[in-house]
This record gives structure tokens, sequence and C-alpha cells, in this order.
């Protein structure tokens, strides 16, 4: 199937930026969409952003103007980069996958997430 490998999390001071990364890997034939979700503690997880492969791109409303998703085709890879980080954006971001695989019966479909990365932003 396909695995993510997501990095670049970390604790940041307020009005700083950070960049994230999901590398997708497997027995890839298409990716669709990429996109990224946070689930903060007692919350339920939500979309930040997300982009198709026709590249039309969705935002949260309470990270647009900050925050900018994007990707590397050839690399199989999503990012996204966090300015005016505020307290609020504290949470574990997932990377979410979606497309097609290479089966033996022919293409699948794969609805894959990343294991999380933890991002912190102190006040």
């Amino acid at each position: 199937q396909v695995q993510l490998v997501e990095s670049g999390g970390g604790l940041v001071q307020a009005g700083g930026s950070l960049r994230l990364s999901c590398a997708a890997s497997g027995s890839i034939l298409s990716i669709n969409t990429m996109g990224w979700y946070r689930q903060a503690p007692g919350n339920q997880r939500e979309l930040v952003a997300e982009q198709t492969s026709g590249g039309n791109i969705t935002y949260a409303d309470s990270v647009k103007g900050r925050f900018t998703i994007s990707r590397d085709n050839a690399k199989n890879t999503a990012y996204l980069k966090m300015n005016n980080l505020k307290p609020e954006d504290t949470a574990v971001y997932y990377c979410r996958v979606s497309g097609s695989v290479q089966a033996m019966s022919g293409p699948l479909p794969y609805d894959s997430w990343g294991q999380g990365t933890q991002v912190t932003v102190s006040s």
C-alpha cells in the first residue's frame, strides 16, 4: 500500500514559522489529493489545507493568509508552510493522501494517513 512519512513539527514561539513535509511511497500509480489535518486535545480532527492534482486548494478559514500548501509531484511530497503561528495552532498535524495504487488485479484506490507530527506554539 502507501506509506506516509511526516516531518517538520516542533516547538516554536508565537509569530514563528514551521514547514511540514509528507513523503508518500509505495506502489503509487497516481496521487489525487494531498492534504493536512490537525487535531488538538479534546477536539475533532479538522481540515487545515488540501490540494488536488488539478491545483485546486482549500484552506480552513483560521489559517488563510498564514499557511501555504504545496506539493512536489516528482517526489510524491506535500508541504505545509506555516507562518505567523499562534498558540491555537497547537495540535498534532496529520498528512492525508489519496489516489490509486497498482495491484495485481489492476488499479485500486487508497486513502492513507500519516502518523502525525506535533506542532506546539508557545505564547
